[in-house]
């Protein structure tokens, strides 16, 4: 009987433990928080989106790094797949708009019972407040150098190590990037970090004044240096103090992140706040507004077409005076109002720390992993699962579904490696 050794009891390492037990392995799972699943738990705003219902042809679209050393992994063990496994445990699923998959009873922590039942029912070894100071592997054998709540160091031998670590993202859920350290002990590289799915700070103020402000059915593109547009969608935003969030907001922030993988760049923002009109039809609705009391102030004039708090901040970045009569607007006026409306620019100056990312962006070099098991290509008996190595993907549930498939795969293999 193999024994597999599990740094970090979060999905994927949850994931991996299952399957390892399943195949017949004696698992141990060391967790450094007092509980299982920390950051699963807050996962979809204590909902957790387990996953999307898409096709795989989707889930591939959804991948922004590295998608095709996935193509194994979600062939022995996608959503489908994930779907049957959480029901065969008990747990009831929904899917949502955006096909989005969550617990019927919208609590993460059914999620993570239900896992922690499985692990119990297969009798899998789980310790908790348990850190991971060092390891080692000898004649094919893997030992760790463990340290409790209490200070006592104790080693555990094993015959092979899955280290399922997570990112840096949520540093309170205890990803704090220990799995990037090990991996460097082990002679892997570990490409540049950054913080991904998250907020978005701009240069310019406004923001800042109609911070709280959210704003739905309107379309956010994202431009690079060149002008190339890299992302573009409709749907849900929101100002902040420091720039703006909001669904949109965190898909744009995964383009972005690439881009800052590559280099220094970042880009610029436009905000089209009626997307369901042409420009011509939203001048059309200008001259509506405007004709239907000749006598009022510019400033007063948009009662019907934009958000309160937000108004004050287009008339003063249309240059149009505020107290000028809507009737003495000139044709040029309106076209560049038009334009503003339709255009609105944001100059992204950065992104918002690990802190608020939802995901890394970056992680263990996956060319030095094999995509069949996860296995190391450098160290024998060594594999990775989940956000540790350089994957990510868009919002709704495709983060997790890396986790899932990448701990199967993981699992699997460690359970079945040939000491």
């Amino acid at each position: 009987m193999n024994k597999v050794l599990i740094i970090g009891g979060g999905a994927a390492g949850m994931l991996a433990g299952i399957t390892a037990a399943r195949e017949g392995a004696s698992v141990i799972i060391f967790e450094k928080n007092e509980k299982l699943g920390k950051k699963l738990f807050i996962t979809g705003k204590g909902r957790c989106n387990v996953t999307n219902a898409c096709e795989r042809s989707e889930l591939f679209r959804n991948i922004n790094a590295n998608p095709r050393f996935l193509f194994s992994a979600f062939e022995n063990f996608d959503n489908v797949a994930l779907m049957d496994f959480f029901e065969d445990l008990g747990l009831s699923l929904k899917t949502e708009r955006g096909k989005r998959v969550f617990p019927a009873s919208d609590k993460s922590s059914d999620v993570i019972k239900a896992l922690k039942e499985e692990l119990d029912r297969l009798k899998v070894t789980v310790k908790l407040n348990t850190r991971v100071k060092a390891f080692e592997f000898n004649n094919r054998r893997c030992l760790l150098i463990l340290e409790d709540s209490g200070g006592k160091v104790f080693k555990e031998a094993g015959d092979s190590l899955i280290i399922a670590t997570g990112g840096l993202s949520y540093a309170s859920t205890g990803s704090t990037g220990d799995g990037y350290a090990f991996a460097k002990q082990a002679g892997h590289t570990v490409t540049k970090l950054i913080p991904s799915l998250v907020g978005i700070e701009t240069e310019e103020e406004f923001p800042s004044h109609v911070q709280g402000l959210s704003l739905k059915n309107v379309s956010l593109t994202l431009e690079n240096e060149k002008g190339k547009k890299i992302y573009s969608d409709v749907g849900e935003m929101l100002f902040t103090h420091y720039g703006i969030s909001g669904p949109l907001v965190l898909s744009a922030s995964a383009h972005i992140a690439g881009a800052l993988a590559k280099s220094q760049s970042t880009g610029n923002l436009y905000i089209d706040l009626k997307p369901g009109m042409s420009p011509e039809e939203l001048d059309l609705r200008l001259l509506k507004d405007f004709g239907g009391e000749l006598n009022k102030s510019f400033r007063n004039a948009f009662d019907s077409l934009l958000p309160l708090s937000l108004i004050p901040e287009i008339v003063k970045m249309s240059g149009i005076d505020p107290d000028k009569k809507v009737n003495s607007v000139t044709k040029e006026e309106r076209q560049h109002l038009v334009g503003l409306l339709k255009h609105l620019k944001l100059t992204v100056s950065g992104l918002r720390d690990f802190n608020e990312a939802v995901i890394t962006k970056g992680g263990v070099n996956v060319k030095e992993i094999d995509p069949k098991t996860m296995g190391s290509k450098i160290c024998e008996g060594l594999y990775f699962a989940g956000e540790v190595m350089d994957l990510d993907a868009m919002t709704g549930g495709f983060n997790l579904q890396i986790a899932w498939s990448t701990g199967y795969a993981a699992g699997y293999a460690a359970a079945h490696r040939q000491a």
